[in-house]
């Protein structure tokens, strides 16, 4: 009897294990299938690896910050944090009730006049002496799985379908709340030319733009993109990375500079000394578009923290500001009302206007 029942817990192990490393086997084969879908993108390769080797902000394996720069801050671990995320209480930082967005008809807008429209988070379209600029557009899902990072209610208003034809798709880093697949393969037959950071130009290459779309900077690289048009790669205190290969491509804001305007494209970041460079680089920018929301004390270096906001618009010394990356989806744990706030709060300690349009509202620039 010892025997046969040492011999059955032999064979339940056994079978207990088999079960396991099945599971895990058939979980790897989904793994491996869910992170080759195209939205994944490529990593830098070939010619482009051997550009991005050349940077000074690359230390051979990934591209680096100006100032050495932690990802996690808090004192809780990453499991702790994604669990909190996930499954805590979002009764504050998710709106029961539709968001009011107006519905825009962006194609009959002037082309005579400067202005700029917001669709929620960092998504917005610019008209600069009659070119548009679109930046980050994101309108259909903001991560790998919708269910993850659900748009709020009402925010859903957008499509390619209702841009106009693009002069100029500025991507800001490759972070999925940033770059949308879906979006950008839609209107890639009526882009004429993509600016973003130094190799992520890769995503775009695999998804069939024609390399002569790409621009790609690295920081402080400039580009005349003709007709009184200049574009400056600006630095960005943040990271980049659509799977597990993180860093492998260039997060940057940029320096945009039109016939009759500067407007600096912030991207997201943390609070750095490269704010304080920029505004001594770019005396002129008449309007600064600022990350201002989606911070937390777990990740404050990387994203901008609320008592930095003001510190960050004095130093840039912009006319006047615009905050975005709130509003349209939770990635923290802040009220999806507290970004306003802040940004009231940072005008007044700036002293400067700071525009909070409604998402689709028409701001004219002149």
């Amino acid at each position: 009897m010892g025997t046969m029942r040492l011999r059955f817990a032999k064979n339940k192990k056994l079978m207990i294990t088999a079960i396991i490393l099945s599971v895990l086997f058939i979980l790897g084969d989904v793994g491996v299938l869910f992170l080759s879908q195209a939205s994944f993108g490529h990593i830098p390769q070939g010619k482009r690896l051997e550009r991005i080797k050349q940077s000074p902000n690359y230390d051979g394996k990934q591209f680096m910050n100006e100032v050495e720069t932690v990802t996690m801050t808090g004192d809780r671990s990453v499991f702790a944090v994604w669990k909190d995320f996930l499954f805590g209480d979002k009764s504050q930082t998710v709106p029961d009730t539709a968001l009011n967005v107006l519905k825009t008809d962006l194609k009959s807008l002037p082309q005579d006049r400067d202005w700029i429209v917001w669709f929620g988070h960092s998504s917005y379209l610019l008209n600069l002496s009659g070119k548009k600029v679109l930046v980050d557009p994101v309108f259909y899902q903001g991560s790998p799985v919708s269910f993850v990072n659900k748009m709020f209610k009402g925010t859903d208003v957008y499509k390619p379908a209702d841009m106009p034809d693009i002069d100029y798709l500025v991507i800001t880093h490759d972070h999925w709340d940033h770059l949308d697949y879906q979006v950008v393969t839609e209107l890639e037959p009526r882009v004429k030319r993509v600016v973003t950071g130094l190799g992520v130009g890769e995503h775009f290459e695999y998804w069939k733009y024609p390399v002569e779309k790409l621009t790609e900077l690295d920081w402080w690289k400039s580009v005349d993109l003709g007709e009184g048009f200049y574009v400056t790669a600006t630095p960005a205190r943040h990271f980049s990375g659509r799977d597990l290969h993180q860093n492998k491509t260039l997060w940057a804001s940029f320096a945009f500079k039109s016939p009759k305007r500067t407007i600096w494209i912030g991207g997201d970041s943390g609070y750095g000394p490269h704010f304080e460079k920029i505004g001594k680089k770019f005396a002129d920018i008449d309007l600064a578009i600022l990350e201002n929301g989606q911070y937390n004390k777990d990740w404050s270096l990387i994203h901008t923290m609320p008592e930095y906001l003001g510190k960050e618009m004095v130093e840039l010394g912009a006319n006047r500001y615009m905050t975005v990356h709130h509003s349209k989806f939770c990635l923290s744990k802040h009220s999806y009302t507290e970004p306003l706030e802040n940004a009231k709060r940072a005008a007044q300690e700036s002293g400067k206007p700071v525009l909070m349009p409604q998402m689709g509202e028409v701001v004219y620039l002149e």
